[in-house]
This record gives structure tokens, C-alpha cells and sequence, in this order.
């Protein structure tokens, strides 16, 4: 009777920066997260995977905020420090934590958005061969430096997704609704409905009340349409994420 030894591999643990996917993870199914696409044009205001997007764009403004501070910051030291020998270390652990970064975006973009990107392959760091060895291996890092450029490009891009998502799902919500608290203009604020503009040019005074029912029927049909066409602006905006994402955080940026 014999035995047959299977050989052992190893791999960074889950969750570590240099680690790919475990290939036991099951596959998500792309539906249970579709917004807009999977829900249908009338219902996607109202899905799940709508308001995932949305709560993805709100918090990919601070988590931007953290990322790029920290590129530009520790960049700049890195290389302010390149005239002393502390210089590239530096940079070494920047790349180190730029990919760690990088897993956290790749987890975030498949809780929220759905999708899974199978991470850059794990750095081959060598061991016993000194602090020096393992510095020329992380500053060799093609995943780490598109990590860290992933920091610095989408800081501005998710200002801008964040600033339309806030307006546009504000404002096609506060139009839709109106009906419901048009009254209270003229209760208790004394116009005769909502005011739109009041001003005085040339002695003669300009004002524009909404009050009739028709007026009121017509902003809250402007704010229906606004709400429908809402989740198409925050998917095509969550779609430069899926692409930043797959271009400069996953297997592919390992380059």
C-alpha cells in the first residue's frame, strides 16, 4: 500500500494586498445587483441595486478623499526624500499599502456594483535577502504604481459623480413630490405658491408663483421623468468605477 503526498502550495492570505481571488469563492450571480439594467426603466428608481450604486458613489467621495491624500502625500515625501537613502523605502511602502487600496476598491466594487475583478497576480517578494531586496521588488511593481495612479485620477472623478448624484436624486425627488407639500407655501409662508423668481427691473416688479393645479401637476411630471432617467445617470457614472477598476486594479495591471 502507498501514499501519494499532494504538494503544498501557499498563497498570501484572503483579504492580503498581494493575494488574487480564492478560487473557491462561488460566483456572484450579476443580477442580484443589477440597478437599472436588471430592474427594468419603471422600476429601477425603486431597486435594491440602484440605491447600492448610489450608496457606492456616496462613499467612494470620502474613501477618494483618504486615497488621494494619501498617494499625493506620500509621493511627495518619497520623493522630496530621494536625495537620502530613505527615499525609496519610502516609496516601497507606499506601493505596499497602494495595493492594499487597490483590494479594498475591488471589494467595495463587487459588494456595490456587482462586479468581480480577479486581483493582480501576488508579488514575489524575495526573503532573506534584506530590506534592500524587498525595496527593489515593491518599486518593480507595475500593480502597486497602477494602484496608486487608481488614487490619484479618480479623487476629481468621484467629486464630480458624488455633486451629480446628490443634485440630480435631490431635485427629481423634491419635484416629484411637490404635490404633497405645495400647501404649505401658501399656509405658512405667505406666498401664493411656490415662488420661482421675484424681482423688480425698471420700477415694474417680476414674480412667478406656481399655484394652480396644473402648474403643480407639471413639476411633479418634470420630477417623475427626473427620478426615471436617475438610476441611467448613476449607472453610466458607476461604469468609469467598473472601468478604473478592471483597468488599473485587476489581474490585467499586474502588467
Amino acid at each position: 500500500m502507498s501514499t501519494e503526498t499532494l504538494p503544498h502550495t501557499t498563497r498570501p492570505y484572503a483579504g492580503h494586498p498581494d493575494a488574487g481571488p480564492c478560487p473557491d469563492a462561488p460566483p456572484r450571480r450579476a443580477a442580484a445587483f443589477g440597478g437599472e439594467a436588471s430592474a427594468g426603466f419603471w422600476r429601477a428608481p425603486f431597486a435594491a441595486g440602484t440605491f447600492r450604486e448610489i450608496g457606492h458613489v456616496l462613499v467612494s467621495l470620502p474613501v477618494a478623499i483618504a486615497g488621494f491624500v494619501f498617494a499625493v502625500t506620500g509621493f511627495a515625501l518619497g520623493a522630496g526624500l530621494l536625495v537620502t537613502v530613505l527615499g525609496l523605502p519610502v516609496l516601497a511602502v507606499l506601493l505596499a499599502g497602494a495595493r492594499g487600496l487597490g483590494a479594498a476598491e475591488r471589494g467595495r466594487a463587487r459588494r456595490a456594483l456587482g462586479l468581480a475583478v480577479e486581483g493582480p497576480a501576488a508579488l514575489d517578494l524575495p526573503r532573506g535577502r534584506g530590506r534592500w531586496a524587498w525595496t527593489r521588488a515593491r518599486l518593480a511593481d507595475t500593480a502597486g504604481w497602477k494602484a496608486l495612479l487608481f488614487q490619484a485620477v479618480m479623487f476629481p472623478w468621484r467629486v464630480v459623480s458624488f455633486v451629480l448624484t446628490v443634485t440630480v436624486f435631490a431635485t427629481g425627488w423634491a419635484l416629484a413630490l411637490f404635490p404633497t407639500y405645495s400647501w404649505v407655501f401658501h399656509r405658512y409662508v405667505g406666498w401664493p405658491g411656490y415662488r420661482v423668481y421675484d424681482f423688480t427691473s425698471g420700477g415694474e416688479r417680476h414674480q412667478y408663483h406656481i399655484t394652480s393645479p396644473a402648474q403643480i401637476a407639471a413639476v411633479a411630471l418634470i420630477g417623475a421623468v427626473v427620478v426615471l432617467l436617475t438610476p441611467k445617470l448613476v449607472r453610466g457614472l458607476t461604469n468609469v468605477d467598473r472601468s478604473a477598476v478592471r483597468s488599473l486594479l485587476g489581474r490585467g495591471a499586474g502588467g
